[in-house]
């Protein structure tokens, strides 16, 4: 007879879901180390193995890092995100690049289309947001920025599903553009994203999704 898998704990099951709530609430962002082992025996009331037992099958699913030496860390939001992770890490930029440029533009066309006024107050913000940090020098802070913009370009789009598969693309895609970056903001790499908004504001639908379209593609020409 084939072996079966041991079956896992009611109280291991509990630990998992308060665990993936705190990744998917964002209380742990991607990239963030969370709590020690210790530290979350003594938050949940709960004996180690179980903490153990709960953090292994989360790093299994594709949303934690075990790194030893150093502690776990937050690779992805969701089950999904975390297979993305593993399967397109070592693809071809390139392809990543076109991948980007295509679902941007797509989603700046529906954006130009469908956006909302208190959406366009949104990227307003984002687009200001994304001009600190440029202006700060801070390479993390400006990826951080500049991806949370599209994200909110994405979003306005009104299409729940091409929301749902950026976000999930979105652990690859940062990772992408902070190799791309580098370890400084240099002047000459700077993309103007307010022509972009300007469009989306406008109903523009063709430059709208021109714009987005082109920022990929210009990071890897």
């Amino acid at each position: 007879m084939p072996l079966s898998s041991p079956r896992r704990s009611a109280l291991a099951d509990q630990v998992i879901a308060a665990l993936r709530e705190q990744i998917v609430s964002g209380e742990w962002p991607v990239g963030s180390r969370i709590p020690t082992e210790p530290e979350l025996v003594e938050q949940l009331g709960v004996a180690r193995n179980t903490v153990r037992e709960a953090i292994r099958a989360l790093a299994h699913n594709g949303l934690l890092d075990i790194r030893q030496g150093s502690g776990t860390y937050v690779l992805a939001t969701s089950e999904l995100a975390g297979v993305m992770h593993r399967r397109f890490a070592d693809a071809d930029p390139r392809h990543v690049a076109e991948l980007r440029s295509t679902l941007e533009a797509t989603a700046a066309r529906l954006a130009a289309q469908r956006r909302t006024e208190q959406e366009v107050a949104q990227l307003d913000t984002l687009l200001a947001r994304r001009e600190a940090a440029w202006d700060s020098g801070e390479v993390d802070a400006f990826v951080e920025a500049d991806a949370t913009f599209h994200m909110a370009v994405i979003r306005a789009s009104h299409n729940e599903v091409l929301s749902a598969l950026y976000a999930d693309l979105g652990t690859v895609l940062r990772a992408f553009l902070r190799h791309d970056v580098g370890d400084e903001l240099r002047p000459e790499d700077h993309l103007d994203h307010g022509r972009l908004v300007a469009a989306i504001r406008a109903g523009d639908t063709e430059t709208a999704a021109a714009e987005a379209g082109s920022y990929a593609k210009t990071c890897w020409a």
